[in-house]
């Protein structure tokens, strides 16, 4: 297995920032971390994100996209593709900003431990929390203790999409129920759904290193009796029906899997979609509605949206 990856930056603006991830995606990126500080920021205000560690700090124009790339004899011609789609995003009005792309190389294990000067114990919701696995924490009466070790996938808990993701998913989620967790990432979703009593949960995760990742976290939670990872594309190749369907990815890929979405969720079943940019809101609660779903709930967090819509009963 490949050890060396090209960590890659872009520095761009909130408009743009789900085209860069789509070009990232394009390339072969598993997932992408969006560090957006207007978002951390809003959320530290709003008091819904306890226990944040991060200061209060003026407002910034700009967004930094992160992927990682196999560090190999393909990643030139990449960062070239990647160079000129980036000048041609003013072709599609957009802002790219200041449209600068920096990488170094990393190799998985330094990767890993970089998490840890910024990845700490923190409150989400009403009850989870997630802490990672090298820190200790005692847990209070009701609280809902996420264990997790990121590795080299997405998804901590800190961003604010997956916020609204876990914020929703106390309210959706009840015993016994069936969860698809589409764009798995670390696992964190499938995780907090098993631990809110979901019986069953498929967690699907396109790139085969974070589903890696998902199934060393769902293990270490105690929970691999209900959480089954896959390899997968979105809902390609899913069979059966859920109470509840997460995907925590784009609007585009949402979009791309929103026919899918019908067929894969029982009467009265919801879907729960976030990462959206509150541009792209409209398109993705649209061509949710064309499927016959009923959006039922939106909530915001900065510049990003989760959607909440349902079948009606049959």
């Amino acid at each position: 297995m490949n050890d060396k990856w090209a960590e890659i930056s872009i520095y761009t603006t909130q408009e743009a920032t789900e085209a860069v991830a789509a070009v990232f995606h394009e390339l072969g990126a598993g997932g992408v971390v969006i560090e957006d500080p207007d978002l951390i920021q809003s959320y530290r205000r709003s008091g819904n994100w306890t226990d944040c560690i991060f200061p209060d700090e003026p407002a910034v124009d700009f967004v930094t996209v992160v992927a990682y790339l196999p560090s190999d004899k393909e990643l030139p011609g990449k960062l070239r593709i990647l160079s000129t789609r980036i000048d041609e995003l003013a072709g599609h009005s957009l802002d790219k900003g200041k449209g600068t792309i920096h990488w170094r190389e990393v190799r998985e294990a330094e990767w890993a431990d970089s998490w840890k000067q910024y990845f700490h114990t923190s409150r989400i919701g009403e009850r989870f929390v997630v802490k990672p696995s090298w820190e200790d924490y005692t847990a209070q009466p009701g609280d809902i203790l996420l264990d997790l070790d990121p590795g080299m996938a997405f998804g901590t808990g800190t961003h604010g999409t997956t916020i609204l993701c876990m914020e929703s998913l106390e309210n959706l989620v009840t015993p016994g129920m069936t969860v698809f967790d589409i764009g798995a990432g670390s696992g964190i979703l499938s995780i907090a759904a098993a631990k809110l009593g979901a019986m069953a949960v498929k967690a699907v995760e396109y790139d085969a290193m974070a589903a890696e990742t998902a199934r060393h976290n769902v293990e270490a939670n105690g929970v691999s009796s209900i959480v089954e990872v896959s390899q997968g594309n979105l809902l390609d190749g899913v069979e059966g029906q859920a109470d509840v369907i997460v995907a925590n990815l784009i609007a585009d890929l949402i979009l791309k899997m929103a026919p899918a979405i019908p067929a894969h969720l029982k009467s009265e079943g919801c879907f729960l979609g976030s990462g959206i940019i509150k541009e792209r809101l409209p398109d993705v609660t649209g061509a949710l509605a064309q499927q016959g779903l009923t959006v039922t709930k939106v909530t915001e967090a900065g510049e990003w949206a989760a959607v909440v819509a349902c079948r009606s009963q049959d």
